[in-house]
C-alpha cells in the first residue's frame, strides 16, 4: 500500500511538473549613455508571470546601442556608437557578469548594429554615420582581431535630408549559407556579401533594390531559407525578399501601420516566431507592434499592439517564444508581452523594468 501511495505521488510530481520549476531567461539590455543609461544591464525574465528583474549593471561602455550574444552564450559583442565609433568584446561568466575581453575600431562613424556568426568565427558591423560595413575575425578566446574588410557604401536615395548618403543600417550573417546581407537606409538596398578568403566579397548579384525613398533598417531570415523580410523605416513598410533559381528578388511591400493613421510613424526592429508564422514589427510614433500572419510568401497584418511605452526602438522574442519584449526608448522602460500560441497575438502583462533610455535586448540562447 506504501509503495502504491508513493508510486502516484511520483506520478502526480511528474504529470503537473512539481518537481522543478522553470528557470529564469536571461537577456542582456543596450542602451544610450548619451541620454542617461547606465551602460549593459543583466536582466532576469520568469517564464511564468513575466515579471522581469535588473541583476547586474556594466558600467564603463558609451552608448552600447546594440549587442550580439555568441550562439554558445560565451561571448557578448557591442557597439559604442559614437562618431570615433568600436566594437567591443567580453567574455559572459557563469553568473552573466561580463569581463572585457578588448575592442576595435569600427572603422566608420555611428556604429549601429554588430553580429557573430552561429560558428563563432566572425563579427559584422554596420556604421550609420559613415556609410560602411567591417568585417573582423575572432580568435579563440572570443577576442575581436583587426578587420579584414571594411566596405564603403556608394550612393543616395529619393530623401534628400535622410538619403543624401549611404546609411549602413544592419547587417546579418545568413543562417543557411555564407553569405552576408546588409540593409543600407541611405541607398534603399540590401547589399549581398559572401565571405570568401577571409572577406567580404560580391559577387554577380550585389544587392536588391528597395522602393524609392524606403529606408530599409533590419532584416529576418525566414526559416524556409527562401525569404527575407526587410522593414523600412521611411515609409513604414516590410518587404518580401524571395529567392528565386539562386537570385534574391523584391517582392511586394506591406504597411505596418492600420489603415487610417496619418502621423508621424518610423520603423525600427523586426522578428519572426521559430516556426515561421508570425512576423514582428516595430512602429516609432505609432508606439506598436504590427503583428503579420504568413502565408507561403504573402503577409496580412493581423493586428498593431500598443507597447505601453514611447519609442521602440528595439525588442526581442524570448528563446521559449512565449514572450515578447519591448525597448521603450523614451519612456525609459522595458514592456512584456505574452504571446497567443494560436494567434501569434501579444498581450501586455502588466510587468514592466524601469530604466533609463533602453535600446536593445539580447537573450541568452537556450
Amino acid at each position: 500500500m506504501i509503495k502504491t501511495a508513493g508510486l502516484i505521488f511520483l506520478l502526480t510530481i511528474s504529470i503537473f511538473g512539481f518537481a522543478q520549476p522553470q528557470k529564469s531567461l536571461s537577456f542582456y539590455v543596450g542602451t544610450f549613455t548619451s541620454e542617461g543609461g547606465t551602460g549593459i544591464l543583466y536582466c532576469n525574465l520568469n517564464p511564468e508571470t513575466g515579471e522581469i528583474k535588473l541583476v547586474e549593471t556594466f558600467k564603463g561602455v558609451d552608448n552600447p546601442a546594440f549587442l550580439s550574444v555568441s550562439k554558445d552564450n560565451r561571448f557578448l559583442y557591442t557597439v559604442a556608437e559614437s562618431n570615433d565609433g568600436y566594437i567591443n568584446a567580453y567574455e559572459i561568466l557563469e553568473n552573466g557578469a561580463l569581463k572585457f575581453i578588448n575592442k576595435q575600431f569600427s572603422n566608420g562613424a555611428g556604429p549601429c548594429f554588430v553580429n557573430v556568426s552561429a560558428d563563432g568565427k566572425w563579427v559584422a558591423a554596420a556604421n550609420y554615420g559613415g556609410g560602411t560595413v567591417s568585417l573582423y575575425p575572432l580568435s579563440q578566446i572570443g577576442a575581436l582581431l583587426p578587420a579584414t574588410s571594411v566596405i564603403v557604401n556608394q550612393g543616395s536615395g529619393a530623401d534628400k535630408v535622410r538619403q543624401a548618403v549611404p546609411r549602413a543600417h544592419s547587417v546579418r550573417f545568413s543562417p543557411f549559407s555564407n553569405a552576408v546581407f546588409s540593409a543600407d537606409l541611405g541607398t534603399d538596398q540590401l547589399d549581398i556579401f559572401t565571405i570568401e578568403g577571409g572577406k567580404l566579397v560580391q559577387g554577380e548579384q550585389r544587392f536588391v533594390k528597395m522602393e524609392p525613398g524606403a529606408g530599409p533598417r533590419h532584416i529576418e531570415f525566414h526559416p524556409s531559407g527562401k525569404l527575407i523580410y526587410v522593414i523600412n523605416e521611411l515609409n513604414s513598410t516590410i518587404t518580401t525578399v524571395k529567392s528565386v533559381n539562386g537570385k534574391w528578388e523584391r517582392g511586394a511591400s506591406i504597411s505596418t501601420l492600420p489603415a487610417g493613421f496619418d502621423g508621424k510613424s518610423y520603423c525600427a526592429d523586426i522578428h519572426i516566431s521559430a516556426n515561421g508564422k508570425y512576423l514582428y514589427g516595430s512602429n516609432r510614433g505609432h508606439n506598436s507592434i504590427a503583428v503579420f500572419e504568413i502565408n507561403d510568401d504573402k503577409l496580412k497584418l493581423k493586428t498593431t499592439v500598443q507597447v505601453e511605452g514611447n519609442w521602440p526602438r528595439n525588442f526581442a522574442l524570448s528563446p521559449d517564444g512565449r514572450f515578447l519584449l519591448v525597448a521603450n526608448q523614451r519612456s525609459g522602460n522595458i514592456t512584456v508581452f505574452r504571446i497567443d500560441e494560436n494567434t501569434g497575438i501579444p498581450t501586455f502583462t502588466g510587468q514592466e523594468l524601469k530604466m533609463a533610455s533602453p535600446v536593445c535586448i539580447e537573450f541568452l540562447n537556450l
